[in-house]
């Protein structure tokens, strides 16, 4: 729903919507009066649009209603009609109580307004009360008239500073707060904040005119409902007070360069990397300086992203379009842990699908689980598309090093028949189980392939109809659909709408890898999730692996222009992890509007891509090195192979080593030159450097490991929509093409001539394969 929020000051009545980037005011003063300011906000507003308007009053406002004139505006206030003037629901609450609610991060919380007068609000675990406290006695008159503007103009600057001081004082050692925040327009003319005081700033004001909407009750009760939840309502991105500092720092160093960078600071290469739970991560060949980082985490704060953490972790339903949670951590949640999801804890049931898959594997795997002829299982083929192929085809490419060797796994996703086809060429009908992934049993490509796949079987089985529950278990919530393909439900592993698709790799879709490597490396790799969601949930933004990830993309997405991201893994096992985090990626975080769905002015998510080391130094890197396009790139390396053979490994890190090196600080032309380089040859042999990367390293490619990795991409990817505000946990985006080729399939296949709808090229493209269809 978009909101209106209004500020009324004495000296400005400033406006701003949801949606808009700017906030917009008007002059107000000692005449202004109520209708004088609808009418204002009205004429400011005049092409924005909202549903509900939110007004930070510059008084004591009891149930939603004014009960005392503002001493500093024009009269008649009290009484009047605010939602009729409107034409909208209206909420009125005390300016400073709106301010404090946008700037209340948790506990007991002071806020000051040192404006006209002495705004203030006292907030505890999310329950604010407006304290009124600028009429109260102090020294020859009141807190007002000496810590407002009045006491600023009489007593001088000099003495009003003291007075602040001594008055927060007073007000602490009485109220004993946890944080106190001072806002209001007079708070810039301090020069040093007290002791134990953080600085608000006026565009909370905004953002708690929007958070208001998000509440059950008028005003700050029910915050606790607030507290640490995600918020819809969040000021709108590029008019965070942050993001316009990152802009105009931008404008200051985006000519620095990273040979200046690190010739300045000798420690810069030690400094600035972060290690946690075995993942080190050295993001010190970045474009940044200390103050980026900052800023940077200041945006992360202004964002909610800590609020949105939370909120995830607790199982609050953060998938706004889909009314859903998002808790695909519960997958690795270990036992004895508590996430509750509509007041059920989830954990027991994630546990019990594990216990089953494992009980299953270890029957395949041992040869007590037979085929339909009483042979074993020596091939297991994996049918799914999306994150029912991408996660488990990844995951098993990346621990085949682990895997059952007598055993052979393939994987089909696309709905083309040479996929299945090559699939089963070579195998044994009587030696292959398929596993079925599809949560309805009826994704289109999937199924097909499923029934192509139980035709086969059954061609090569004797057509016996039984064969198929010996032969196919299903990854599905859907036993009805399960059971009529001739699955025994006995054999259907379910999983949670709480688990997007690309989020599922660890869920029971991940079947096939826990058949490939055996439950003790699934549940290894499980914890290495595990132990980056509690690094992630815990660690401080400046140490925070994903965070740092997160907003590093942030800054080259949003300020440099970068449209893509290279992820570069020197570790030929991870050859499909550049693919999987494609949809993880790309998925998650391409879209166009906000969660509120408000279009966005500014770039989202980037196209992320790569390939193993060395192989693109000797393809795309090229372009990477000496190209036009800013491409911020991620190298993964180990520092132990899994197959040693002689100097290989040495040669695979000095490759990584020499080209973040390369990226970073390039070949000046004088160096060019002073290695005899022919005049005309100078400009194609120099490299301009100031390509950015991030160095990641863990000990070895373990499952563990790979769990931590997939980790902290995912929530990189969080940390990336909670600062562009999207909702990365739909995907919209891919439903359109599905349903028109749901009609344009009876097209194909008709027998007669279709009438066709279309734009007159499909149209065409349908005449045409009509045609050559019918010439074979």
């Amino acid at each position: 729903m978009p909101v209106l929020v209004v500020d009324i000051g004495g000296t400005h009545v400033k406006i701003l919507a949801t949606g808009q980037d700017s906030p917009r005011q008007f002059d107000s003063g000692p005449t202004l009066t109520a209708a004088q300011m609808v009418a204002g906000v009205k004429t400011a507003a005049a092409e924005w649009k909202y549903d509900a308007v939110s007004i930070g009053y510059p008084g004591p406002v009891l149930h939603g209603r004014p009960v005392v004139e503002p001493r500093h505006l024009g009269p008649g206030w009290v009484g009047f009609d605010y939602r009729t003037a409107f034409g909208c629901p209206v909420k009125v609450v005390n300016d400073a109580a709106m301010q404090a609610l946008g700037s209340y991060q948790g506990g007991k919380m002071l806020f000051l307004g040192l404006g006209t007068g002495l705004g203030s609000t006292l907030i505890v675990e999310g329950i604010g009360e407006p304290m009124e406290l600028g009429h109260l006695p102090y020294r020859n008159g009141t807190f007002d008239e000496y810590v407002g503007l009045h006491g600023l103009q009489v007593h001088g600057l000099t003495q009003w500073r003291r007075d602040v001081e001594d008055v927060i004082s007073r007000l602490v050692a009485a109220l004993e707060p946890e944080d106190v925040v001072l806002g209001g327009g007079n708070v810039h003319q301090l020069d040093t904040l007290p002791p134990g005081c953080r600085a608000g700033d006026n565009a909370n004001a905004f953002l708690g005119g929007f958070r208001l909407w998000e509440l059950k009750h008028d005003g700050l009760n029910a915050s606790q409902e607030m507290k640490g939840r995600a918020m819809t309502g969040m000021l709108p991105l590029t008019a965070r007070q942050s993001w316009k500092a990152l802009q105009a720092h931008h404008e200051k160093i985006r000519p620095l360069h990273l040979r200046t960078l690190f010739a300045d600071d000798a420690t810069r290469g030690e400094r600035l990397t972060a290690e946690a739970v075995g993942i080190y991560l050295d993001y010190s060949k970045n474009r940044v300086t200390d103050e980026t980082l900052t800023l940077l985490r200041r945006l992360a704060e202004e964002s909610g992203l800590r609020e949105r953490i939370d909120a995830m972790f607790r199982g609050d339903k953060i998938n706004l379009t889909e009314d859903r949670a998002v808790l695909h951590v519960a997958l690795r949640a270990p036992r004895g842990a508590s996430i509750v999801v509509d007041g059920k804890n989830v954990v027991p049931e994630v546990h019990a699908v594990l216990d089953a898959m494992a009980d299953f594997s270890n029957r395949v795997r041992s040869g007590a689980w037979k085929g339909h002829t009483g042979k074993r299982i020596r091939n297991v083929i994996n049918i799914g598309i999306g994150g029912s192929d991408l996660g488990p085809v990844m995951a098993y490419e990346a621990l085949r090093h682990y895997s059952d060797r007598a055993m052979t796994f393939r994987f089909v996703s696309n709905v083309d028949g040479t996929d299945l086809v090559e699939a089963t060429r070579d195998l044994n009908p009587a030696e292959t189980l398929f596993v079925a992934s599809s949560k309805t049993f009826t994704t289109l490509e999937t199924m097909t392939n499923a029934e192509s796949a139980r035709q086969w079987l059954l061609a090569g089985l004797g057509g016996e109809g039984k064969a198929v529950a010996k032969h196919f278990v299903a990854v599905s919530t859907n036993a009805q659909k399960v059971s009529e393909f001739g699955i025994d439900t006995a054999n259907m592993f379910g999983f949670w709408d709480w688990v997007g698709g690309r989020y599922s790799m660890d869920s029971a879709i991940g079947l096939s890898t826990m058949l490939a490597v055996g439950p003790d490396n699934f549940r290894a790799m499980l914890e290495g999730f595990h132990q980056v969601d509690e690094h992630f949930r815990t660690a401080p933004f400046e140490r925070n692996l994903p965070v740092l990830l997160g907003l590093l993309t942030v800054w080259y997405t949003d300020f440099f222009g970068a449209e893509t991201v290279a992820v570069l893994p020197y570790e030929q096992y991870l050859k499909r992890f550049p693919a999987y985090l494609q949809q993880l990626t790309m998925e998650s975080n391409g879209k166009h509007v906000t969660r509120e769905g408000a279009e966005i002015s500014y770039p989202t998510g980037p196209i992320y891509w790569g390939e193993p080391g060395t192989n693109g130094q000797h393809s795309f890197y090229q372009l990477i090195h000496q190209g036009t396009r800013l491409i911020p790139c991620d190298f993964i390396a180990f520092g132990h192979p899994l197959n040693a053979l002689g100097r290989h490994h040495d040669f695979l890190l000095a490759n990584v080593f020499a080209q973040t090196e390369a990226l970073a600080f390039g070949k000046t032309r004088e160096q060019v030159k002073a290695e005899g380089t022919p005049d005309s040859l100078v400009p194609h042999r120099m490299f301009q450097g100031n390509r950015p990367s991030n160095t990641i390293l863990a000990e070895r490619l373990t499952p563990e490991t790979l769990g931590k990795l997939v980790a902290l991409y995912e929530h990189s990817v969080f940390t990336q929509g909670a600062i562009w505000d999207v909702d990365s946990f739909d995907q919209w985006g891919v439903e359109l093409g599905k349903v028109l080729a749901q009609h344009i399939i009876p097209e194909l296949e008709s027998q007669t001539e279709p009438k066709l709808g279309h734009d007159s090229s499909t149209n065409n493209l349908i005449r045409r394969y009509r045609k050559s269809k019918s010439k074979r």
